[in-house]
């Protein structure tokens, strides 16, 4: 299987706001059995976008790669999280 190059998020911490290093991604909500539809979201030039299901809102944080978030843990490896 091969990973997306779009990543997933989710926000198992509850938190208000999550910094990326991208601006297109995919949330989840939370991880299973939490989770609600995953939404692809596109920033564009805006910079943050608000998930319309959980109300996180993502912001495009340019210092951050792009797997890596702030805060830590909220990116999903796929592969390794529903094996």
């Amino acid at each position: 299987m091969t990973e997306s190059a779009i990543p997933h998020l989710a926000n198992d911490q509850g938190v208000e706001k999550i910094f990326i290093g991208v601006r297109e991604l995919n949330c989840m909500g939370a991880r299973m059995p939490f989770d609600h539809p995953h939404v692809y979201l596109d920033m564009g030039d805006d910079g943050q976008i608000l998930c319309p299901y959980c109300s996180t809102l993502y912001i495009h944080d340019p210092r951050l790669t792009a797997n890596v978030s702030d805060p830590r843990g909220c990116l999903v490896n796929l592969v390794e999280d529903f094996d």
